[in-house]
């Protein structure tokens, strides 16, 4: 692994993973403890699949962190700063992962709002630094001109649940708080 990359949002960081490879394919070394700084133990790894045209999110944390690694496909992943009193609040970032060309993972620390849009197929791990229960899962529209990613459909696949998330104007009556 190369030293990790700024993306414009306080935090939140993109590790470029380098694999090694010979006549029998590749081995490549996802994730280490010591590449997040500050944060907390991984406990529990889930695996995301989805079809082309899916759009997952956007969620956020007040507690929990996500490390994510695209494994297959190429996804837009979109992020946006909601923590009051964070250097970047209010800041977007949009990163977009071709498997083809590379994988790499996004460490993103509570408070950021994150989704991603399948362009083609996609399976994404992600590990996280608490156990789900619901409780610290949290929405916020994907398509809020106010938060400004700008996903490649208009008219994404979505659940039920991310159709009905709110506006980021309610969001901020309460929002997630810095934590540097």
């Amino acid at each position: 692994m190369t030293a990790p990359l700024q993306v414009g949002i306080e935090g939140v960081l993109s590790f470029p993973l380098a694999p090694h490879t010979d006549d029998r394919g590749s081995v490549t070394e996802i994730f280490r403890r010591e590449w997040i700084p500050g944060g907390r133990e991984a406990l529990q790894a889930n695996l995301s699949v989805s079809e082309p045209n899916v759009l997952r999110g956007l969620h956020f944390h007040r507690q929990q962190s996500d490390y994510w690694c695209v494994l297959v496909g190429v996804a837009l992943i979109g992020l946006f700063d909601l923590r009051a009193g964070s250097p970047t609040e209010g800041k977007k970032a949009e990163i977009r992962v071709d498997t083809a060309e590379g994988r790499q993972a996004i460490h993103i620390p509570p408070g950021v709002a994150h989704g991603y849009y399948a362009e083609t197929a996609v399976m994404l791990e992600y590990l996280v630094d608490a156990y789900y229960t619901g409780q610290d899962e949290v929405g916020l529209a994907w398509d809020d001109p106010a938060v400004g990613i700008e996903w490649p459909s208009s008219r994404p696949i979505l659940s039920v649940r991310d159709r009905s998330n709110p506006s980021l104007a309610e969001v901020l009556r309460d929002p997630p708080r810095y934590r540097p």
